[in-house]
């Protein structure tokens, strides 16, 4: 098996890797065979601030037909070269020719699959942090798209649950840390000592389990609460899963550098204890729909035997209106209890709220999962306020009750919610009128109204 590891923009040698092809190249059974090649986009591609994602796939595209031809390959990847390869794979294989698709296994480690908050710290400072790409320096494209609730998370993500097996792709495998290097913490920023992350990725943003949900507010009367007008949202097409893709928290394990680092603190010498050297070659072994679903079995197994405090999800919040206009100024309120009042739920429930600062109809709540899983009742529901809410285009207050589903059904641990609302656009009846100059007199330019003669 031909194992080929994805370098990033600006790195020239393997210490990107530090010893982890070697440890697995000393470990891998004779049955795997592995031969290992790396593969550097920077050759490819000049990393800088206009380079997008979309580049960066492209540039692998290029790196993979001059190095590798048409030989079929497995992949591992780090941080944001999951995102790279699964946007690869999106242009260029789709459903109707995946079988064609040269990869066999996707082994992505601590990918930024539904971005880092980290992101929208600006440049400048996440060039200083160390545990962000190993010493190299993104560009602003890059990370505006690695911005919590981006739009080139939204299209990669919805194309994601479009696949509905992995029998025809490649194997996609997540292996993440959720433990802090204290020597990298920024004191300036709390976001490096997150509590559910690595101090770079969270895990629930790693996870490729993930729920879409569309709320679509009705065209009926709106109910009168306490005075305000509030109708109702109602799904459309029902919850949307993404397949089942094998997911493993490894112990011991930070985004990067030498003392914890999910790949940089392998070495020759710990290899054989290194939990996620172990769990790599489990995921290449893989040969069949069977063996992947049994491996998917074993990760999880070995996940919730990780010792953990508490366990946290991410709800990413869209919204747009019913003529497709981004929607950037409402408030957003959690409902709970069988009254679905926001009074009820727990207290340090949420951790985090950050809005997207480039298309501002996006924001990423991040949440104590294992506080919301004992609301009272087991109902959730979601409250929104949009403006303008009076002038000649306004939007009326609307919310969504979860009376025929749970909670647990929404709310899931490691996991993360795209919700999407979709509000009504009212436009105000004397916004344009039709004038029968007929039965009016002369138009008077000073009052604008017509004069009966």
């Amino acid at each position: 098996m031909k194992l080929v590891f994805v370098h990033g923009w600006s790195v020239t040698d393997t210490e990107t890797y530090a010893g982890l092809p070697e440890a697995l190249m000393k470990l891998a059974s004779d049955d795997l065979n592995l031969e290992i090649q790396h593969l550097y986009l920077g050759r490819y591609i000049s990393f800088n601030d206009a380079v997008t994602l979309d580049d960066i796939a492209f540039a692998f595209e290029s790196a993979r037909l001059r190095e590798l031809e048409g030989e079929t390959f497995s992949v591992i990847t780090h941080s944001t070269g999951g995102p790279v390869i699964r946007n690869w794979l999106a242009r260029f294989f789709d459903s109707e020719n995946m079988n064609l698709c040269p990869i066999q296994h996707l082994v992505m480690l601590a990918p930024a699959n539904h971005g880092s908050a980290l992101a929208q710290i600006g440049k400048s400072r996440i060039s200083r942090l160390a545990s962000w790409f190993s010493g190299v320096e993104p560009g602003q494209k890059v990370l505006d798209w690695l911005e919590l609730g981006s739009d080139g998370q939204y299209e990669l993500n919805t194309h994601w649950l479009q696949q509905e097996s992995w029998e025809a792709g490649p194997y996609p495998f997540v292996l993440t840390g959720e433990s802090i290097d204290k020597t990298l913490y920024d004191y300036v920023n709390s976001y490096t000592a997150e509590k559910g992350s690595d101090g770079v990725v969270r895990v629930a943003s790693a996870n490729m389990n993930f729920t879409h949900l569309k709320l679509h507010q009705q065209d009926t009367q709106c109910n009168s609460f306490n005075g305000e007008c509030v109708s109702q949202l109602a799904m459309k097409a029902g919850i949307q899963t993404a397949t089942p893709c094998a997911f493993e928290i490894i112990p011991r394990a930070s985004h990067s550098q030498s003392k914890m680092g999910i790949m940089n603190s392998v070495t020759k010498r710990n290899a054989s204890r290194k939990p996620v050297v172990s769990a790599i070659l489990q995921c290449l072994s893989v040969d069949s729909v069977s063996d992947y679903e049994q491996v998917s079995k074993l990760m999880a197994q070995r996940s919730n035997m990780v010792k953990r405090k508490a366990s946290y999800n991410m709800l990413v919040v869209r919204v747009t209106d019913d003529h497709g206009h981004r929607v950037t100024d409402f408030d957003l309120f959690l409902l709970s209890g069988k009254a679905f009042h926001p009074g009820q739920l727990p207290s340090g429930f949420m951790l985090d709220k950050q809005k997207n600062s480039v298309n501002g109809n996006c924001i990423t709540l991040y949440l104590d999962s294992s506080k919301l899983l004992k609301i009272a009742d087991g109902k959730l529901g979601f409250k929104i306020i949009a403006r303008p809410d009076t002038g000649f285009s306004y939007y009326q207050a609307a919310e969504y009750h979860c009376e025929d589903i749970s909670v647990h059904e929404l709310i899931k641990a490691d996991q993360t919610l795209m919700l999407d609302i979709v509000l009504k656009r009212h436009i105000h009846k004397e916004t344009f009128s039709l004038v029968n100059t007929e039965l009016s007199g002369p138009f008077d330019s000073l009052t604008g109204f017509t004069a009966k003669s």
